[in-house]
């Protein structure tokens, strides 16, 4: 048996070092002595180093052969499990804390979380889809954090099903995209669900179905000290989506804020303050001011309107991009936006525009509306799909066929579709005030509305919930 065990181990060793060698130094590295002794003979920690030898290397070899911000992605989604490892780890040596405290414990894994939200901030990467699967994955590891059914939290293996549907969104967007195109996504896709569906859900099915267990005689939750990390980036000063916080546990001082408006109003007061300051006579105000008619003149407005817009947006773009990409950003009022010259291996990005109307004459391999408002888009055929993301108003024809028509995060989206667009895949997600227009049964008549539902009943039956779209009269 001893032989058995110390086999056992050092084969685990050397899984561990070759994931780390493949993640590229993106694992955490400094386990204690003491985490690191009670986890060499524990099963639970042994079956969770196996989980992050086959799924997670195998997550991280499909990034490998992809590179850029998919592997930096993939990098951080195994510096997650590996820090929940340590967790874990120190779960068997730790009373179970309160709240204030059980934020204090998550804390490494929190700011891995954040890393990853950070990634998908700011201007949409190419890689977009990649990057918001892998950092809504990650949510899934919150499963932790279940400390017992009033906690308000799923119970751990209907958390990670749940958390994993939030990122399949994504995941299934990289598998349409890429699925005639390039198999290292593919498999890159692939291996990010299996990583959860079935092998974090099946881990904890088999060692954590209730939770984690903490020990009655262990230490007090104190703050872990921070791991280095050799060549990793600095997570961000303000995290700004933890999953756990014990900030709201802490409770206020209203005798602190009292003395603090108290001081303020004493300094405002004081005669140092105001002995600067120059009275307003009658003369100087707005509405006695002889210069001043209150009527803005065109020239002023025209002025101050495209000033305004131009600091907000930037300079308007319409261009290919490297041969591949075609950008479309910050048009304002412009109805003749045209694309003309374009090819099947080609993609759309239209960016910050509003009011404006895009006309893409030709087949290319994607178009995606981003952050547009009152925009309408004609568009003949697409290889993979359309999608529109963090919209209001918009309004999109398309004359030829889309096998995938990709609706998130937006408000009012008015959809035509050609007969020969009829088969279309539509996918929505946080999206309202969405209705598709299909012509009739009539080749000259008129063209037949239908609302897409926003809202759905949920019931609990034979031990899965139903989900059902709420049907309203007259609908």
């Amino acid at each position: 048996m001893e032989e058995d065990l110390i086999k056992r181990l050092e084969a685990a060793v050397t899984r561990l070092e070759a994931v780390s060698r493949s993640a590229g130094g993106a694992f955490l590295s400094g386990v204690g002595e003491t985490a690191a002794d009670g986890a060499s003979s524990d099963p639970e920690i042994l079956a969770y180093e196996d989980l992050i030898s086959q799924c997670v290397g195998r997550v991280l070899s499909a990034a490998e052969n992809i590179g850029g911000q998919v592997l930096d992605a993939s990098k951080i989604v195994a510096e997650a499990f590996n820090a929940q490892k340590e967790l874990l780890v120190r779960v068997k040596q730790t009373q179970k804390p309160d709240l204030a405290g059980l934020g204090d414990f998550l804390k490494p894994l929190n700011e891995v979380i954040v890393k990853a939200n950070a990634m998908i901030e700011g201007k949409r990467s190419d890689f977009f889809n990649h990057l918001k699967a892998a950092a809504d994955s990650l949510t899934a590891l919150a499963w932790i954090a279940f400390t017992g059914k009033d906690c308000g939290m799923s119970m751990p293996i209907a958390h990670i099903e749940e958390s994993w549907q939030m990122a399949e969104f994504y995941n299934n967007k990289v598998l349409v995209e890429y699925r005639n195109k390039d198999a290292n996504h593919v498999e890159w896709a692939k291996s990010l669900k299996e990583l959860y569906l079935p092998g974090l859900r099946d881990y904890v099915k088999g060692h954590y179905p209730l939770g984690p267990v903490w020990s009655a005689t262990g230490k007090p939750v104190t703050a872990p000290a921070k791991a280095s990390l050799p060549g990793a980036p600095a997570p961000p000063p303000a995290p700004s989506a933890p999953l756990f916080s014990s900030e709201s546990s802490k409770p206020s001082s209203s005798s602190n804020q009292k003395q603090g408006m108290t001081a303020v109003f004493q300094q405002i007061n004081s005669a140092g303050v105001t002995s600067g300051l120059r009275k307003v006579t009658d003369d100087m105000k707005t509405k006695n001011r002889a210069d001043r008619s209150g009527v803005v003149g065109v020239a002023e407005k025209e002025i101050r309107t495209s000033t305004q817009a131009f600091s907000k947006t930037g300079p308007p773009k319409l261009e290919l991009q490297m041969g591949r990409k075609w950008a479309v950003e910050n048009q304002i009022g412009k109805k003749d936006l045209v694309i003309d010259e374009c090819d099947a291996k080609q993609s759309v990005y239209v960016f910050g525009c509003k009011d404006s109307v895009l006309q893409i004459q030709g087949k290319v391999n994607n178009i995606t509306i981003d952050k547009c408002t009152k925009m309408g888009v004609v568009f003949t055929d697409v290889v993979a799909a359309f999608e529109t993301v963090n919209c209001n108003n918009v309004e999109v024809q398309c004359q030829g066929s889309a096998p995938t028509i990709s609706v998130d995060n937006t408000t009012g989206c008015q959809l035509y579709l050609g007969k020969d667009a009829l088969g279309a895949a539509i996918t929505t997600a946080k999206s309202s005030e969405i209705n598709v227009m299909v012509p009739g049964a009539d080749p000259d008549g008129d063209w037949v509305e239908h609302a897409l539902p926003q809202q759905y009943n949920h019931v609990f039956e034979e031990g899965k919930f139903e989900t059902t779209p709420v049907s309203h009269s007259g609908a």
